[in-house]
């Protein structure tokens, strides 16, 4: 069963920044597309960036380009977000997610559809001073 851990959020003033992690494991292969995901207080969860199985290619929904980047170590089952410049609008808690249908579905598609097979329990971040 698959399973993915987050980790790295914390609290930090605007302008820092932070860099999460996922962990993920119950999988033998690097074939899925991985992303990260945020869900602010009274909001909806949105997506932040997705990666594909190679991580030749990415998305970044519009809030976040420039600032964000997102990578994977397929040798570590890991994938990373470091999020620099933060402000307090990307306060939320992020999760990571993954999509197992790595040749049909792209990073785009995952990201702009929320096509999620599964899920991990989120790490908060918060930007404030």
């Amino acid at each position: 069963q698959v399973q993915l851990v987050e980790s790295g959020g914390g609290l930090v003033n605007p302008g820092g920044s932070l860099r999460l992690s996922c962990s993920v494991s119950g999988v033998s292969s690097e074939y899925y597309v991985l992303g990260f995901f945020r869900q602010a207080p009274g909001k909806e969860r949105e997506a932040v960036s997705c990666i594909s199985r190679s991580g030749v290619y990415t998305y970044y929904t519009d809030s976040v380009k420039g600032r964000f980047t997102i990578s994977r170590d397929n040798t570590k089952y890991m994938a990373y977000l470091q999020m620099n410049d933060l402000k307090p609008e990307d306060t939320a808690v992020y999760y990571c997610a993954l999509n197992f249908r790595w040749n049909a579905v792209t990073a785009q598609d995952m990201c702009e559809n929320l096509k999620v097979d599964s899920w991990g329990q989120g790490t908060q971040v918060t930007v404030s001073s």
